[in-house]
C-alpha cells in the first residue's frame, strides 16, 4: 500500500519526521509532497523546494530513504482542483496522511482515505515557531533533525529570515 504526506516543511522539523515514521508504520511506500514548492523567500515560505528536499533527505536514514519518494507540489491557486493536480504529479496512493484540516477535508470530499497524523508538541514544534526562534537568535536546534539543522546553518537561515520583508 502507498501513502501520501504533503507539507510545506518550512523547515522540516521533528514533528514532520515523526509524521513520516507514523505514515511508514502503515504503508509500504510513502510519497512526500513538498507543498508550495514554487514559493520561497517569503515570510511564510522562506526556504526553496531544493533546500527543503535537502532537509528531508539529510534527516532520514537509509531504511526510510528506500521507502520514500519526494515530489514538488506547486501551488496552483485553485483549491477545488488542487488534489487532482497532486494526482498528476505523484504516483497512485491509497491513503493521505495529514494533520491539516483543509487538506483532510479536500481529500475526504473526494472519498480518499485519510489518516490524521498525531501532532508532536504542536505549541513548540511548528514551522512558524521555529522560524521565529531562528530569526530571534533563540535556541531552536532541538526542534529539528540534524539534517535540517545543517541545511539551515549552511544557508544562513537567520539572515534570510531577517532580510525577508514583513
Amino acid at each position: 500500500m502507498n501513502g501520501l504526506l504533503i507539507g510545506r516543511f518550512q523547515p522540516f522539523h521533528i514533528g514532520h519526521l515523526a509524521a513520516v515514521k507514523f505514515a511508514l508504520s502503515r504503508v509500504e511506500k510513502l510519497w512526500i509532497g513538498i507543498g508550495s514548492s514554487n514559493r520561497s523567500n517569503e515570510k511564510r515560505n522562506p526556504f526553496t523546494a531544493d533546500e527543503r528536499r535537502q532537509m528531508i533527505l539529510g534527516s532520514i536514514d537509509e531504511d526510510i530513504r528506500r521507502r520514500v519518494e519526494i515530489y514538488n507540489v506547486p501551488d496552483i491557486g485553485d483549491h477545488e482542483r488542487w488534489t487532482y493536480h497532486v494526482d498528476s504529479i505523484v504516483p497512485r496512493y491509497d491513503v493521505v496522511f495529514s494533520n491539516d484540516d483543509f487538506t483532510l477535508s479536500l481529500y475526504r470530499k473526494r472519498g480518499v482515505e485519510v489518516v490524521e497524523v498525531p501532532l508532536l508538541q504542536r505549541e513548540t514544534v511548528s514551522g512558524t515557531n521555529i522560524r521565529e526562534m531562528i530569526a530571534a537568535g533563540r535556541d531552536w536546534g532541538e526542534l529539528v533533525p540534524e539534517g535540517t539543522r545543517k541545511v539551515l546553518l549552511g544557508i544562513g537561515a537567520q539572515k534570510r529570515l531577517l532580510d525577508i520583508p514583513a
